[in-house]
């Protein structure tokens, strides 16, 4: 019973979630919404404090939907295969 193992079983792993594409689909969602929310509720009604510190609050903002939105993203392509694979 030898199996063959593959020789990169991450990459194939990641490949097989789809890691890339969500990560891509994630962190685009994460730069639109933050966008918005900038526009919405910094730029258009103006404001008086320094723009850096909201900039810097966008970013973290980008980063953080971006990374929330690849990891839901990652557990519904890992719930798919998982319902695809016969494990019996």
């Amino acid at each position: 019973m030898s199996e063959t193992v593959p020789e990169r079983p991450r990459a194939n792993f990641l490949a097989a979630l789809n890691v890339r594409r969500n990560a891509v689909r994630g962190f685009s969602f994460g730069l639109l919404v933050t966008a918005g929310v900038m526009a919405l509720f910094v730029f258009l009604p103006g404001t008086r404090r320094a723009t850096p510190y909201y900039l810097a609050l966008g970013f973290v903002l980008a980063l953080s939907l971006g990374a929330l939105a690849t990891t839901v993203l990652t557990l519904l392509s890992a719930y798919r295969l998982a319902k695809e694979t016969d494990l019996d």
